[in-house]
């Protein structure tokens, strides 16, 4: 496996594959990898000849409160779970070589980041569109890999690509879970013993949301309240929001039909995590 640094090196090495005609797989990841992480690289490796994973903590998704500087890294950790899940290419670029001296070129969308994540976390979305882009161009895979845990950004990962008519299938895979339910996330690593405990209420909230629906009730604000509710009920959950959504417009619904998502977002201390579950009926 190659750790590649540039973007030009990059592209060489995705030249060579195309010439042996081969299909190319690319997994967009900040760093400090998972399990969750290793599922979109092991699903990549079954889809494609060669997979392309990219670690790079992308400063224009970050706020200016947010935690860019602090967010944790470990290259070498990384670059072995790549190894053995089988990827043959590490791209890590530093921020230099992906925002030259000068730039100004940016991707933004309308409407579906506007709610959710968006409504306080207003660049960072323009941040991910831009910077996907850019490693859409570089790779040119055939297929790219997102987890379901950040379904709002799958979801404008998706309409990006149909909107600019990109000749890219886009792979959402499951939320990987810890044995206990808490939704696997790089960020978990702020908890402390307590907050690691008190944060599993989220996949609580989650099962329970599930089986309000499953028992037949449609009244989307009555789940979401009971949500709410079962989460407050713990002291050391900061409640940013929980909504129910339309999966394709991230607009509120009142009644639970058609593709919806359910989604989160919660303060435990200094680590913001989300959770969620899509239903279809």
């Amino acid at each position: 496996m190659k750790i590649l640094k540039t973007i030009e090196e990059v592209r060489a090495q995705v030249k060579a594959w195309r010439k042996e005609n081969l299909t190319v797989g690319l997994v967009p990841t900040m760093g400090y990898l998972h399990e969750g992480h290793q599922s979109l690289i092991l699903k990549s490796v079954e889809q494609n000849d060669r997979t392309v994973v990219s670690i790079f903590v992308n400063p224009m998704q970050f706020g200016p409160a947010e935690d860019l500087e602090s967010y944790p890294r470990d290259l070498q950790a990384d670059a072995e779970l790549c190894e053995k899940a089988g990827a043959d290419v590490i791209f890590h670029p530093e921020p230099e070589e992906m925002y030259r001296p000068g730039f100004c070129s940016y991707v933004n969308m309308t409407g579906l980041p506007d709610a959710l994540c968006g409504l306080t976390r207003p660049v960072h979305f323009k941040g991910v569109c831009t910077v996907v882009n850019k490693l859409f161009h570089i790779v040119t895979p055939d297929r790219a890999y997102f987890g379901e845990k950040d379904a709002q950004q799958l979801a404008i990962i998706r309409r990006m690509v149909m909107d600019l008519n990109m000749d890219i299938e886009i792979v959402g895979c499951p939320i990987v879970r810890e044995a206990d339910g808490l939704a696997k996330s790089s960020r978990n690593i702020y908890l402390t013993k307590e907050e690691r405990q008190a944060a599993v209420v989220l996949s609580r909230a989650v099962t329970f949301g599930k089986h309000k629906i499953e028992e037949g009730c449609r009244d989307a604000k009555e789940i979401v309240e009971a949500m709410k509710a079962l989460i407050a009920a713990e002291p050391l959950a900061d409640i940013e929001y929980v909504e129910m959504v339309n999966m394709d417009t991230m607009q509120p619904i009142d009644k639970v039909q058609g593709t919806v998502l359910c989604a989160m977002a919660v303060r435990f201390g200094k680590a913001r995590l989300i959770d969620n579950f899509i239903c279809q009926l």
